[in-house]
């Protein structure tokens, strides 16, 4: 429906209602005295208006088919003159409107109120029609991408997050110190240049403008729900040429220059992103990441409405690859700052992306949950994700589940100690824990590490005494839970928790030992394949260690004459260094990533960065001055 349409059947309501008013005398005695006195002033453009409105109105009666309600009836008055309309609605508005009429009845009276409210009625429904091909196949889709998977979108961006946690005096105060005691810059651009808003991060100033290379199509899945792929453009496609040419023979200076006339290139991106993780420079690689995630968001379509959780961006479509990797990279790189909170929203957000979960979102989204304090949320989600009931089988959830009943019942108890539940008591879950993944408590002790008597007593239990289950899938699923986890079992609270279970377990098994065999069985048939299903999954990828290599560990990455050079001006950098006059950008830092951070494009590091070195060079060094 039209807002043309609109406009003549609220125009027709009140034609209608002043052929039959009471003060129709009246206003006709008011007319043929204007006429005779001949005194009535005319607006010209008014007749214009109203010729153009009917010629508008008839021609679009002949061309449009308009589907509009069935209460609404055209009357066949004729049309007045709008200045006369004016001047009887006032009067109008006194009078009550009479009842409507039944179905049978030709015409039916509503109020412009009621005619706008079916207009937006109908206006919805066409909508939600083009939105969904129909309510089955919508409820169908909501069983996959529950409403739990929700993302907030105020919780997205870890800059926020910290200014909740300092406050923004402190925030604020911290990036003027670093702005100002860093000369990294953009070479040759604007400062301060204009960036879109961004929900996942905070584009800096010094970044360049991006440059519109990717795009966002809708795939019409049969499903129901709304698939998304990214789309690139030619010139994209050609640094992804470039790129692929120097990753073939591992030249990360190639891979540099391509960032350097394409800086928003995504592979290239998360190349660097990785080599400055391995050398020690996080601050670079959470750089380089953001850099990626602005360029993805940037490139969304305005019908994809990701945190509402009905629109996919499918892990098997090539194109969609680095929004995942960048996405889970970028939630760790949140989690190491402190940041949980945030890291728990990106963790929804990048599951309800591909509920088939290529990345194991599923396996750490407990962790970020319960560092996030959102125990009564990590309840529910087991509970309502995909409506079967059984993520309390998965290794991390099952203990997950326990932690997080503990504090909900601390909190309860606060709040009114004589309240009881039917929930079961955290002592209770996490006894079923030990007893369905017995092989994590010697993991655990191992790994936290618990060194009192007490554990050493407990683990000579022989139900405690094995390394592995015997089922490749629950084993990789174990070893990265303990990985993934074990930083929260050194609480004092969560150390006895897991003590007084462990002891019951035993005391249980002394007195019943046929459980032992039932726990088993539950296993067997809830991990029921030969082979490792997650095996995709890398167990290093979820530990939340730092890691680093040294320089000389990374040569791999090199395949030509340059190399020579890069030894060269490493050991001349660490010369610099001890010779203490290196600028305080680069002092104490990886020489090697210095060298390869000088490459980017939107990295500066100021005139006299290395006039030291052209000193040495030139024999005007420190140690060249006593000759």
């Amino acid at each position: 429906m039209s807002a043309r349409y609109l406009k003549k059947v609220l125009k027709e309501e009140q034609e209608e209602r002043q052929l039959e008013s009471d003060h129709e005398e009246e206003e006709e005695d008011d007319d043929d005295h204007r006429q005779l006195n001949g005194k009535a002033k005319v607006n010209p453009f008014d007749l214009l208006n109203e010729e153009e409105d009917d010629a508008d109105d008839h021609q679009e009666d002949e061309s449009e088919t308009v589907d509009e309600p069935s209460s609404v009836v055209k009357p066949s008055a004729d049309v007045v003159s709008t200045s006369s309309q004016k001047s009887k609605k006032k009067k109008k508005k006194k009078g009550k409107e009479g009842p409507s009429s039944n179905a049978a009845a030709p015409r039916v009276k509503k109020s412009p109120d009621e005619v706008l409210e079916e207009f937006y009625e109908y206006a919805h429904e066409r909508q939600a029609e083009t939105r969904a091909s129909g309510d089955a196949v919508k409820h169908s889709y909501e069983k996959y991408v529950p409403f739990i998977l929700q993302v907030d979108p105020k919780y997205l961006n870890a800059d926020n997050e910290m200014r909740r946690i300092f406050g923004a005096k402190v925030v604020k105060s911290f990036e003027k110190n670093q702005q100002s005691g860093s000369s990294r810059m953009a070479r040759g651009g604007r400062r301060g240049a204009v960036h879109r808003k961004s929900f996942l991060v905070t584009p800096l100033e010094h970044w360049p403008r991006w440059d519109g290379a990717m795009n966002m199509e809708l795939l019409h899945s049969p499903n129901g729900y709304y698939a998304y792929r990214y789309t690139y453009s030619s010139a994209y496609h050609q640094a992804q040429s470039a790129f692929e040419s120097a990753k073939a023979i591992h030249d990360l200076n190639a891979i540099a220059s391509v960032l350097l006339y394409y800086p928003y290139h995504l592979d290239s991106l998360l190349t660097m992103a990785e080599y400055f993780k391995f050398v020690g420079e996080h601050q670079m690689s959470a750089d380089a990441i953001s850099k990626c995630l602005y360029a993805l968001e940037c490139a969304w379509s305005p019908m994809f409405t990701p945190f509402k959780g009905d629109c996919q961006v499918k892990y098997s479509h090539e194109a969609n690859k680095p929004l995942f990797v960048a996405l889970f990279t970028h939630m760790k790189s949140m989690d190491r700052r402190g940041c949980h909170r945030s890291a728990l929203e990106v963790c929804k957000f990048l599951l309800s992306l591909d509920t088939d979960d290529p990345m194991g979102a599923m396996f750490c989204i407990d962790y970020f949950a319960v560092r996030a304090e959102e125990y009564a949320w990590l309840e529910r989600f087991s509970e309502e994700y995909k409506s079967d009931n059984t993520l309390w089988l998965f290794p991390n959830f099952s203990y997950s589940l326990a932690v997080c009943r503990l504090y909900l019942e601390k909190a309860e108890s606060s709040k009114d100690p004589a309240m009881e539940t039917t929930k079961a008591t955290s002592t209770d879950l996490m006894k079923q824990a030990l007893m369905l993944h017995p092989t994590v408590l010697k993991k655990l002790v191992a790994k936290v590490p618990l060194k009192e008597r007490v554990w050493t007593d407990i683990l000579k239990n022989a139900f405690f005494q094995a390394d592995e289950v015997g089922i490749p899938s629950l084993d990789h699923l174990i070893n990265i839970y303990v990985e993934s986890n074990h930083i929260i079992w050194r609480l004092p609270e969560l150390q006895k928790l897991l003590r007084e279970a462990a002891q019951l377990v035993i005391e249980t098994l002394r007195q019943n030992s046929s459980e032992k065999n039932d726990w088993a069985c539950v296993r067997k048939e809830a991990f029921s394949s030969d082979k490792n299903e997650y095996s995709h999954l890398l167990v290093s990828d979820f530990s939340y260690t730092l890691p680093a290599a040294p320089p000389e560990n990374l040569q791999h990455f090199m395949a030509n004459a340059r190399m020579e050079d890069v030894v060269h001006n490493e050991q001349h950098l660490v010369n610099l260094n001890e010779g203490g006059h290196v600028p305080r950008d680069v002092a104490n830092r990886n020489p090697l990533a210095v060298l390869f951070e000088s490459v980017l494009p939107w990295v500066h590091y100021g005139e006299g960065a290395f006039v030291e070195e052209e000193d040495q060079q030139n024999g005007h060094g420190p140690g060249n001055q006593e000759h």
